[in-house]
């Protein structure tokens, strides 16, 4: 734990000094205060406090900003130190391989907290300042927050994983783009054409919920919609997080993490130096 932990230290401060958290905390920031901002237009016709509604909002703005901002912290983690000649002497020192990622790991979670609770904090505030009532949805906010770091953790090793294959920052940071572009953008706009080309045939009623929960980022959406006071003001998959049981998603979003780093460690051991 020790040597985990002070690899944790030497990674974040090489983000703070890379400025990536005072970045990332401004970007979140922000935005919230943006969408806290907008979100107060539909409150009345919802019948939701306006943090509900914000908070539904942000669900939106997590599902592409977070593992955005994942890939950016990782696609260096692995290619950029080789390219630097840092990794043989970080695996130089008594630490192994998986103590070394999962240092990186924590390091780089920190700084996506420090970014959610910077984003996240300022909209709750702009909400409750206004309407008191918008208390009523902390709970969700909070279950929004921690959600978002699994959501972060998940892209975070998958960065890991697609810069120790490239084993150079430039062809990492590439894949690491073109995966979120195909996981949050690409993959939803082909389940629409799907359903477009069944009209309510055997993908839309059997396939379709099992498909949503293999993408991680709509399984956290569908999470936190499912509790959500608001569900109305995300009008596109409102109808499936009502039907899909929360305890699936919850499932969903809890694995890929898992899965993800398993993936990471695996390219690791495979490096060469």
């Amino acid at each position: 734990m020790n040597r985990i932990l002070a690899t944790c230290a030497a990674e974040f401060r090489i983000a703070r000094r890379n400025r990536w958290v005072t970045i990332s905390a401004l970007m979140m920031v922000l935005f919230g205060m943006v969408l806290s901002a907008a979100g107060s237009a539909p409150t009345g016709a919802l019948g939701a406090d306006r943090l509900s509604v914000t908070v539904a909002s942000l669900t939106s703005l997590a599902v592409y900003l977070v593992p955005l901002l994942a890939l950016l912290l990782a696609f260096d983690a692995v290619a950029g130190e080789l390219e630097r000649g840092t990794l043989p002497l970080l695996l130089a020192y008594p630490v192994s391989r998986p103590e070394a990622l999962i240092g990186k790991l924590i390091a780089h979670l920190a700084v996506l907290s420090v970014a959610l609770l910077a984003g996240y904090g300022t909209a709750a505030l702009a909400a409750i300042a206004v309407d008191t009532r918008a208390l009523a949805g902390l709970p969700a906010l909070f279950r929004l927050f921690w959600s978002s770091l699994l959501l972060g953790a998940t892209f975070l090793g998958t960065g890991y994983a697609l810069s120790a294959w490239s084993r150079r920052p430039s062809a990492a940071a590439g894949l690491g783009i073109g995966l979120w572009l195909v996981v949050i953008v690409l993959y939803d706009l082909a389940l629409l054409a799907g359903i477009v080309a069944d009209n309510g045939g055997f993908f839309t009623t059997a396939l379709f919920p099992y498909a949503l929960l293999a993408n991680p980022a709509d399984a956290f959406r569908l999470y936190n919609l499912s509790a959500s006071q608001a569900t109305a003001a995300a009008a596109g998959i409102a109808g499936a997080a009502a039907t899909i049981p929360g305890w699936q998603s919850l499932a969903s979003i809890l694995l890929w993490p898992l899965a993800a780093l398993g993936l990471a460690i695996a390219a690791f051991r495979k490096v060469t130096l």
